[in-house]
């Protein structure tokens, strides 16, 4: 991938997190709204705010374009592009330092910037790969069991949360908290220390908890969201969602839990006696009981349920906002794809360039004409980034002659250019000083739907003796 590629990956990546960013925005302003309802709604709030770091909004859009019935507008006309440079500094003066750290260090700011990304997406998985080894050790390292004290109560738990399949239940030797391990298959695993300490409520209670964690499928969430904090582990934002879905989802089980019937003072006791004696969980995607703020989750459940249901306005109002999040960028697809096509099949036939300042010249110079494309539409226009000054001709400057010398060229997916040709002639030894000044400008190259393309352009070189 050339540099040129990477600044427009790097720009996609910009524009996504904006949109991202502001979609998260929103969702904080909801979960706000909604602050005095079940925390479940809060939840899928947050949970949605992190996937949409997944998705972004212009693959939506593309599959709306994908998704329009494409037609050809025989009118549509060819749009052209003229790139207007003037010199008129000494031309015996040296590229500006501006110019010259435009065009050495400019085109490695992506390079520089993908590399410190990569740096810290490996050092994000290392850490999660260590901690994976800790809870895979400790679950290699258990006994699975099929009878018991611990077992009897669980079975009859997944009953009544309607689990049509058992969760396997594994005694471990290790004082890592009672949690819910694997996301297709979950495993309960139970360390051997606490049961001795729990009484049977306490003991129904915590299992409670983690049979909830089965039946929300919390793992797979925080497995998801554990994926977006790798590849965005540069936003902030990111790390504050995870900890909003740690403390929404725990939420959502104690509250289930409580509904369930089981004393609140019986279910603190449990959380508190499960904190005394056990560690908590290094992943978030092996959920728990102890995660989240213990003294807000212990008032939360001393105190009296106050929570309330979403009302049908509340529902329909939600029901709307998640429709219009992924129809929108769709229809948007819809709506531009028709224009996009029609200039399309313009834009690859390659029309003939226009001289500045001259009636329209015939240019056979370009081949392969469907190679090339002009800007218009999705086509952007590229960017000078470099362009040093012309040589003056000795001839020239003691005749004191001026003027405007056009140069037609190709700008290449890498922002070179290419067949340079004089479409303006200007004579005295200015039109090849001209052509060999043009072939060292640099360009950000032209943009269609996020890759560099060739465009045809025309620059105009004013020579001036001051």
């Amino acid at each position: 991938m050339n540099h040129e590629s990477l600044a427009a990956l790097w720009t996609a990546v910009a524009n996504h997190l904006w949109q991202s960013t502001l979609f998260a925005g929103l969702a904080a302003l909801l979960a706000l709204a909604l602050r005095k309802n079940y925390a479940r709604v809060r939840y899928q709030l947050w949970l949605a705010a992190s996937l949409k770091f997944l998705i972004p909004f212009s693959l939506l859009i593309r599959l709306g374009g994908h998704l329009a019935t494409p037609y050809r507008s025989a009118e549509a006309q060819p749009v052209f592009y003229i790139v207007i440079q003037k010199v008129s500094q000494p031309f015996t003066q040296s590229p500006s330092l501006e110019q010259w750290l435009a065009a050495s260090l400019l085109p490695l700011l992506p390079g520089i910037l993908a590399l410190l990304w990569l740096c810290g997406f490996v050092t994000v998985i290392a850490l999660t790969w260590l901690r994976w080894r800790r809870v895979t050790a400790t679950m290699r390292a258990a006994q699975p069991m099929s009878d018991g004290r611990e077992v009897g109560v669980l079975r009859n738990l997944e009953r009544s949360a309607g689990l049509r399949k058992p969760i396997a239940f594994c005694m471990s030797a290790s004082s890592l908290e009672p949690g819910i391990f694997g996301i297709i298959r979950p495993v309960l695993l139970w360390p051997k220390t606490i049961s001795q300490h729990l009484q049977d409520a306490h003991l129904e209670a915590i299992l409670a908890h983690e049979v909830w964690h089965v039946r929300r499928r919390d793992n797979l969430a925080a497995a998801a969201h554990m994926v977006v904090e790798a590849l965005f582990w540069f936003h902030p934002l990111v790390w504050w969602l995870g900890a909003r879905l740690i403390e929404e989802r725990e939420r959502a089980c104690d509250e289930e839990v409580l509904r369930l019937g089981n004393p609140p003072q019986i279910y603190a006791e449990s959380i508190l006696k499960t904190c005394e004696f056990c560690m908590g969980s290094p992943l978030p995607c092996v959920s728990g009981v102890t995660g989240a703020d213990l003294k807000q989750r212990i008032v939360r459940i001393m105190t009296p349920d106050s929570a309330m249901k979403l009302t049908l306005a509340r529902k329909l109002i939600l029901g709307a906002m998640a429709i219009g999040a992924l129809a929108g960028p769709i229809l948007v697809g819809l709506v531009k794809a028709p224009l996009v096509n029609a200039q399309t099949p313009q834009a690859n036939a390659g029309p003939k360039p226009a001289a500045v300042g001259t009636s329209q010249e015939p240019a056979h110079w370009l081949a392969p004409q469907n190679q090339v494309y002009h800007v218009g539409g999705d086509v952007s226009a590229p960017k000078l980034i470099f362009a040093p000054d012309p040589e003056y001709t000795e001839k020239a400057r003691q005749a004191k002659y001026q003027g405007v010398c056009v140069v037609a060229l190709i700008v290449d997916e890498e922002g070179n250019p290419q067949r340079v040709q004089i479409m303006r002639h200007l004579g005295m030894g200015l039109d090849k000083k001209a052509v060999e000044a043009v072939r060292q400008y640099r360009f950000k190259p032209a943009m269609l739907r996020g890759k560099p393309v060739p465009v045809q352009v025309n620059i105009e070189v004013n020579f001036r003796i001051y």
